[in-house]
């Protein structure tokens, strides 16, 4: 599945909670509407990155797993 983005985070080889921070830290400088691609191979993104767009009020658009990473798309409101 590929989802247009307008920012990507690389946040591969980074252990919790890093790769949340990381994705925090990039929204703040987002505007509202535009997306946001986190790469994390720490697999307590997994349930990190739904629940952090639940607390933060964003949308959590979709996740998708790779060989060896996954990718989450998230939209800022």
């Amino acid at each position: 599945m590929t989802v247009a983005f307008d920012l990507e985070v690389d946040a591969i080889g980074k252990l919790c909670p890093t790769p949340i921070l990381m994705l925090a830290k990039a929204m703040r400088e987002m505007e509202p509407g535009q997306v946001l691609k986190l790469l994390a191979d720490d697999a307590g993104a997994v349930k990190d990155v739904p629940s952090w767009c639940k607390t933060s009020g964003n949308e959590f658009l979709s996740s998708e797993e790779k060989a060896d990473h996954w990718v989450f798309y998230v939209r800022k409101k």
